[in-house]
């Protein structure tokens, strides 16, 4: 066995990672576990149970409950009593993480759709909530930040609702809600529009097909929100016809659909 002095010394000058300062590494010690972002994404938009937490994230139960424990004792969420209801709310300490979930977000719409070649169609089945819910982190940082519009997307079948998305101030912010004073009103079958939001149905095809329709001013959606890089087959809607006749873009350009226009009267 070599015991030389040499060889003694470089073993001793290879810390352990703990002892290193690298902020990346210390970070991801504390919030790099698989469902910490995701479940502290979902209490951004309000205090929720424990089922619906489940019903969000597909999480087991087990998982799921060992995970809130967690950031409950690292002080990510807090647990509270809503009449007989238990919920779980994101702390202030929590709430420092939301530039780290929008920029994660925004670099798996912008990069990691394209690159990993995911097919987008696979989110078609997914509830019409979660696609709506995802528009924060979807809006374009390049559109001035003195705009004022707000949508109402007015979506029937399962998985509907109603939600006003309301940009101001270079923010967006979505509720489950009719729009006290919406500039521009969506109304489709959940299935289309999550079909049109996720690019995998042309929007103007859409409107002129009777799936989808716009009214009020001349703001579309896309004129505020990136779009999901379109990868993958139109889905199959009832009424639309072939999959022909939603053109989708060419893979590997960055063509997208024009802004949807006014429906003709």
């Amino acid at each position: 066995m070599d015991s030389s002095p040499k060889r003694a010394r470089s073993r001793s000058i290879i810390p352990r990672p703990g002892e290193i300062f690298d902020p990346v590494a210390r970070g991801l010690e504390v919030i790099g576990d698989r469902w910490t972002l995701v479940l502290v994404r979902q209490l951004l938009g309000g205090a929720r149970g424990f089922q619906e937490l489940r019903v969000r994230t597909g999480i087991a139960p087990r998982v799921l409950s060992l995970r809130l424990k967690q950031l409950v004792a690292d002080g990510f969420v807090e647990s509270k009593s809503e009449g007989s209801r238990s919920l779980y709310a994101v702390s202030h300490r929590g709430r420092s993480l939301e530039p780290i979930i929008a920029a994660t977000a925004r670099w798996w719409v912008h990069n990691g759709i394209e690159d990993l070649e995911i097919d987008t169609q696979q989110f078609t089945e997914t509830s019409a909530q979660s696609v709506v819910e995802a528009l924060p982190f979807l809006l374009r940082d390049d559109r001035p930040s003195a705009e004022d519009v707000v949508f109402e997307i007015r979506l029937t079948g399962e998985g509907g609702g109603v939600w006003s998305v309301a940009i101001r101030d270079g923010q967006c912010e979505v509720q489950t809600s009719f729009a006290e004073r919406a500039d521009v009103r969506y109304t489709a079958d959940a299935r289309t529009w999550c079909g049109v939001a996720l690019g995998l149905l042309d929007a103007r095809d859409a409107i002129k097909r009777g799936l989808l329709t716009k009214d009020g001013g001349s703001q579309a959606m896309d004129h505020y929100f990136h779009q999901v890089s379109r990868r993958g087959i139109a889905p199959e809607i009832e009424g639309a016809g072939s999959d022909e006749a939603y053109p989708t873009n060419k893979e590997g350009t960055d063509e997208v659909s024009a802004p949807i226009e006014e429906k003709t009267k």
